[in-house]
């Protein structure tokens, strides 16, 4: 009897230490689900080495005013801004897999910074480029995300003011068959109710130095009228003839 009450207790014992293992809460370690339950695993996602295409600059306005695809109006108006600088913004970055890193060209305006259009090189086996994409549309921007290609437009309305466009077109392509193909489209529309905000605010005016009050002067005492001078008696010899005659 009792070596049936010891083998009960080191039951109850290891009952209570596979309790404490398995909870996870309190137990020294967590051991995972038990039984015939699947367990999950999470396999570390491989990361690409020696994959990404190497970035070689480019003359980006040789590329634009060389290019029949870019427009004679595009083309004529690739002008200095300032100095040497053009108005162009240059992107690199792999979308179409090639040997070479790809090149998104954006050309702006000189006078507010507003697209003017949007260009996509390709490198080829002989170190040229090719033009696989160009959008020529007023306030256009193209930038390369994750792999694709991202081309944003400004929507304005008949009264919109440049800063205030109505909305703005996004849409995503992707290089599938020797060419960009449409992926996905997002339209935004912008609020109203900010609008003007920047001219209803009062001016500030610059600060001025303050002034100090001019204390009034005191009137001055009018000054007392002098008295006549008293005619002076004539000398002797200054008399008349008749009287000293006399």
């Amino acid at each position: 009897m009792a070596a049936g009450g010891t083998a009960l207790a080191g039951l109850v014992a290891f009952g209570l230490f596979g309790v404490g293992c398995s909870t996870g809460g309190t137990g020294t370690r967590d051991e995972g689900p038990a039984g015939s339950q699947p367990v999950a695993q999470i396999t570390p996602r491989a990361t690409p080495s020696g994959t990404t295409p190497p970035v070689r600059r480019v003359d980006a306005v040789r590329l634009l005013k060389d290019d029949p695809k870019v427009g004679e109006q595009v083309r004529d108006g690739l002008k200095p801004c300032a100095g040497k600088a053009y108005p162009i913004d240059t992107s690199y970055g792999s979308m179409t897999g090639g040997r070479a890193a790809d090149v998104v060209v954006n050309v702006m305006s000189c006078a507010d910074s507003v697209g003017v259009g949007t260009y996509v090189y390709r490198a080829d086996g002989d170190g040229s480029y090719e033009n696989v994409f160009a959008t020529e549309v007023p306030a256009v921007y193209g930038t390369i995300d994750r792999g694709d290609l991202v081309v944003t437009t400004q929507v304005y309305g008949s009264k919109d003011p440049l800063a205030y466009p109505s909305g703005s077109e996004v849409v995503t392509y992707r290089w599938a068959s020797d060419r960009f193909t449409e992926h996905d489209r997002v339209h935004n529309d912008f609020s109203r109710a900010v609008e003007g905000t920047d001219s209803e605010l009062p001016v500030q005016s610059e600060p001025m130095e303050p002034v100090e009050p001019v204390e009034p002067e005191e009137p001055e005492e009018p000054e007392e009228p002098e008295e006549p001078e008293e005619p002076e008696e004539p000398a002797p010899s200054d008399r008349p003839a008749e009287q000293s005659r006399n």
